[in-house]
């Protein structure tokens, strides 16, 4: 092999492996979020309509014609009377720990919830990563929010840098 290929092909190589590390930071910085958000369109918890959870008592996917832009994200509704007290009261309607599974904050990590997998507990919505851990804390929810209170703080001083 000549001089010159080899040194391209050790430079391709070079290249295609800061391009995958450089992916991989790009998916560590979607976990950094406060709000749990589509880390390409901005939008937040899948596009769920967040008021949706409470009138309807179901998941209902919102659409981009009803948006509004809240806490850095994108957050969609079924319609223009959701959209409206959802910003009236977004400490009620947004989704507690910013989208994060209360179940696994409980246990010292953050990971994105599921919107499918939900808990209304005390006027609050809470979402979940997995059916087990909703089952969980539907069954105990004093319990999980004690052991959240003591860990979130540091867990969303974490998130935010």
């Amino acid at each position: 092999m000549r001089p010159g290929i080899a040194l391209i092909g050790r430079l391709v190589c070079l290249l295609a492996g800061i391009w995958i590390a450089s992916c991989g930071m790009s998916a560590q910085a979607a976990t950094t979020e406060r709000i749990v958000v589509n880390r390409f369109s901005g939008v937040a918890i899948e596009g769920f309509d967040p008021v949706a959870y409470f009138v309807d008592g179901a998941a209902v996917q919102g659409t981009a014609e009803f948006e509004a832009n809240l806490w850095g994200a994108v957050w969609r509704f079924r319609n223009e009377g959701n959209r409206a007290e959802f910003l009236a009261h977004p400490e009620i309607y947004g989704p507690q720990f910013g989208g994060y599974d209360p179940a696994d904050i409980a246990r010292g990590v953050a990971i994105a919830a599921n919107p499918r997998f939900y808990v209304i507990s005390a006027q609050r919505l809470y979402l979940f990563s997995r059916e087990a851990n909703r089952d969980a804390f539907a069954a105990d929810p004093e319990r999980f929010l004690y052991e959240v209170g003591k860990r979130w703080p540091a867990i969303q001083d974490q998130l935010g840098q």
